[in-house]
C-alpha cells in the first residue's frame, strides 16, 4: 500500500518589527525639522517669544511700568543696594529694560497674528469670490486691489490712527485694511485653476450651492497657499507695528512695545546705548526666527517650492 506524501508549504509571516507601521504626518514633520538647524533655530524662537507672550509675569523680574529716576539709565548688570540685579539695566525713566522686553513680546505677538489672521480672512474671501465668479465681480475686485497697491502703506497707516487715534486696535486695523491684497491675488488665481477641475463640475452639475461650493470645495484647495502667506508675513507684520510704534503713532506709552524702546533708545545711543540694542536684538531674533520657520512650513505644505536640503 503506497503512502502519499504531503509536503507542508510554510508561508512566512510578517512580522510588525519587519513591517512597522507607517509614520504619520506629524512625526514626519517633526523629524524633518530636527533634520534643518535653521528651520528649528527659528521654531526655538518663536517657541520662546510666544511663551513670553502667554505668562510675561513668570519671567519679567519687575513690574515693566514701574519708574525709579534714581535708577535712570543703569548699565546692564547693574545691582542695587538690595541686591536685584538690571540684567538688561534700566531706560530714562529706571524702569526696568529686560520686564519691559518681554511683557512687549505680548503687544508684538498679539499685533501680528491678529492682523495676519484679520487680513487673511479678508483677502481669502475676496480671493475667493473673484476668482470663482469672474466678469463683473472680479474686474471689481481687481481694481480695488490695484487701488490699494497705489497708496503708500505708511501715509495709509497714519491717516487711519490719526482719525480712528492711536491704540492697540486702530493699529491692527491700519494693518489689515493694507495688507489683505497679498492674500486676494494669489488666491484668485489659485481659484481660476482649481474651479476647472472635474469634481467642482460635479459638484454644480448636482446642484450644490454656490456657498458649499466655495467653502467645502475651493477653499480647501487654497487653504496651504493662504497659510503659506500668512507665515511669511507675520514677521512682516512686527516690523510694521515696531514701524509705526517707533514713528509715535503705533501702540501708545507706557505699555511696552519694542518700537516704541527703539524710539525712546535713539536720544541715548551714546550713553546709553542698551536702550535700544536690547530691544532691537528680540525684534531682530522673532522676525529672523518667523522668517526661518516659514521657509520650513513653506516647503512642507508646497512640495513645487521645496528646495534641495544642503
Amino acid at each position: 500500500m503506497a503512502i502519499e506524501r504531503t509536503e507542508t508549504i510554510s508561508i512566512p509571516v510578517e512580522t510588525w518589527e519587519e513591517n512597522p507601521p507607517a509614520p504619520s504626518d506629524l512625526l514626519l514633520a517633526i523629524r524633518d525639522l530636527l533634520r534643518r538647524p535653521p528651520a528649528l533655530f527659528g521654531f526655538l524662537c518663536v517657541m520662546l517669544v510666544i511663551i513670553w507672550a502667554l505668562v510675561p509675569e513668570w519671567f519679567a523680574p519687575m513690574d515693566p511700568y514701574k519708574q525709579n529716576l534714581d535708577f535712570a539709565l543703569r548699565p546692564p548688570g547693574y545691582v542695587d543696594s538690595a541686591g536685584f540685579t538690571y540684567w538688561a539695566g534700566t531706560d530714562q525713566l529706571g524702569r526696568d529694560l529686560l520686564s519691559r522686553i518681554i511683557w512687549g513680546a505680548r503687544i508684538s505677538l498679539i499685533v501680528g497674528f491678529v492682523a495676519v489672521l484679520l487680513s487673511g480672512m479678508i483677502g481669502v474671501t475676496l480671493g475667493l469670490v473673484s476668482g470663482y465668479y469672474g466678469g463683473t465681480v472680479d474686474a471689481v475686485i481687481s481694481r480695488i486691489v490695484d487701488i490699494a497697491l497705489s497708496v503708500p502703506f505708511i501715509l495709509l497707516a497714519m491717516s487711519i490712527i490719526a482719525i480712528l487715534g492711536p491704540s492697540l486696535q486702530n493699529v491692527i486695523l491700519a494693518m489689515a485694511v493694507r495688507t489683505w491684497i497679498v492674500y486676494a491675488r494669489p488666491i484668485r488665481g489659485a481659484v481660476l485653476s482649481a474651479k476647472e477641475f472635474e469634481y467642482i463640475t460635479g459638484a454644480k452639475a448636482s446642484g450644490c450651492r454656490t456657498p458649499r461650493i466655495l467653502i467645502r470645495h475651493l477653499l480647501p484647495n487654497v487653504l496651504s497657499t493662504a497659510i503659506v502667506i500668512a507665515t511669511l508675513y507675520l514677521g512682516r507684520m512686527i516690523i510694521i507695528e515696531a514701524s509705526l510704534s517707533f514713528l509715535g503713532v503705533g501702540v501708545p506709552p507706557p505699555t511696552p512695545a519694542w518700537g516704541g524702546m527703539l524710539a525712546d533708545g535713539r536720544s541715548y545711543l551714546d550713553t546709553a546705548w542698551w536702550i535700544a540694542v536690547f530691544p532691537g536684538l528680540a525684534l531682530m531674533l522673532v522676525v529672523l526666527g518667523i522668517n526661518l520657520l516659514g521657509d520650513w512650513i513653506r516647503d512642507a505644505l508646497d512640495p513645487r517650492m521645496k528646495r534641495l536640503a544642503d
